[in-house]
């Protein structure tokens, strides 16, 4: 199966990919393209020269192995298919179907010969269970939906991309990075795979992992939430406003849906960073959407508030990019976005769609990062075709920039 190659990705992971010690856990939102990953590094390794015969893939939703349910029925597949001397080359999909699988795993990872790669239930791979499990022997790795770069790469793979970069983006903002969207052209079919996929998640990584008394509430919260992403927001006042719409629901049960929504990676949590005290801050945080395709598929309003949902954009492409993300807060003034990197280094960042129409705006935008008094890399980005300088915070054309897939440095 021959897939489009996800560079950001696979960099991270090659590095691991002779390493017999770690069990390397492919993790991310439903459909993002954890399996076609798989696939890729299969590819590679065929392809340096690595025997057929050392290379197994077992996907457990695929026919000839959806029964396999316990580890015994496993281990019997994995023993008659990885018999070649060598490296054994191991990736299982959706492996939270097979019951106690963490055992097994291990126990093939324990003999020294096995390249394990797995993926499956991120609300269950992620989970402190598996991790008190397997502490120390494995590596997760996170994979979100198409950033923008790849979202073209991807539409030149399926030979769809006619249209200017402005097009693109718009499209992109549109319908967001589900790589299966890439495929369909007509509008309405882009829409009904989001929502069956809204739906495949609830089904599959939820419902079968945690119990829910009341579905109907659950889905009240589950809209809210995506309705109301990139807002400030608290546990308390999402009570509230649902109590006042009718849904007796308590804040402890708000607080347990949401962690579910989190752990199933529809959402994400980004807390607040005081940079005067350097600590983060409890209170109200932002919940941000894996992919802004679950936002216009579960709305019937289809108007675009282009500052949310492209704050919602560069959030999730820092994320890709390996950078910890958290709103700062300098006094009375919001950074949208402080990244905290892997070199220890930070960066600043406000968002906004247009902005030089207005020296309102502009003020806006610009005040929070000139009361920051270190010299770490400022951005501001937005829409805006022309680009400007001020006090040496850098202005940035968000299409551009992410088209050329740039770091924030």
């Amino acid at each position: 199966m021959r897939t489009y190659k996800r560079e950001l990705y696979l960099n991270k992971i090659r590095n691991f990919y002779n390493d017999t010690g770690l069990i390397k856990i492919i993790t991310g939102v439903r459909r993002c393209g954890k399996s076609c990953i798989m696939h890729s590094i299969y590819n590679e390794l065929k392809d340096s020269g690595v025997p057929e015969e050392n290379l197994t893939f077992i996907d457990l939703e695929t026919y000839g192995y959806k029964n396999i349910t316990t580890s015994p029925e496993l281990e019997n597949v994995i023993n008659h298919e990885c018999s070649a001397p060598g490296i054994r080359y191991l990736f299982i999909d959706e492996i939270q179907n097979v019951e106690n699988f963490e055992i097994l795993i291990n126990s093939y990872r324990a003999e020294g010969n096995y390249s394990i790669f797995i993926t499956g239930s991120n609300s269950y791979l992620l989970s402190s269970e598996i991790s008190t499990k397997l502490t120390g022997r494995y590596i997760p790795f996170e994979i979100h939906t198409l950033t923008f770069k790849e979202f073209l790469g991807m539409k030149k793979f399926y030979k769809k991309s006619d249209l200017s970069l402005t097009e693109e983006f718009e499209e992109f903002m549109r319908y967001g990075g589900f790589p299966k969207v890439c495929e369909y052209d007509d509008v309405g079919a882009k829409d009904k795979y989001i929502k069956t996929l809204v739906e495949e998640i609830f089904i599959k990584d939820i419902k079968r992992r945690v119990k829910i008394n009341n579905i109907d509430t659950f889905n009240t919260v589950r809209d809210y939430m995506i309705n109301n992403f990139g807002s400030p927001t608290s546990v308390a006042n999402i009570t509230r406003e649902l109590n006042k719409q009718g849904v007796a629901i308590k804040q402890l049960t708000v607080a347990r849906y949401i962690q579910i929504l989190v752990d199933a990676k529809i959402l994400y949590e980004c807390k607040n960073f005081d940079l005067k005290s350097k600590r983060m801050l409890s209170g109200n945080k932002k919940y941000y959407l894996s992919d802004v395709g679950f936002y216009f598929a579960s709305n019937s309003d289809k108007r675009m508030s282009y500052g949310q949902i492209l704050e919602n954009i560069v959030y999730i492409y820092a994320n890709a990019y390996d950078y910890d993300v958290s709103v700062g807060k300098i006094g009375k003034l919001e950074c949208d976005f402080i990244l905290h990197g892997n070199d220890a280094q930070y960066a600043y960042v406000q968002v906004t769609y247009m902005m030089l129409d207005s020296l309102e705006t502009e003020n806006r935008e610009y005040r929070p990062l000139e009361k920051i008094p270190d010299n770490y890399p400022k951005y501001v980005m937005s829409n805006d075709i022309f680009i400007q300088r001020r006090n040496g915070i850098k202005h940035v054309n968000i299409p551009e920039f992410m088209s050329d897939g740039n770091t924030f440095e």
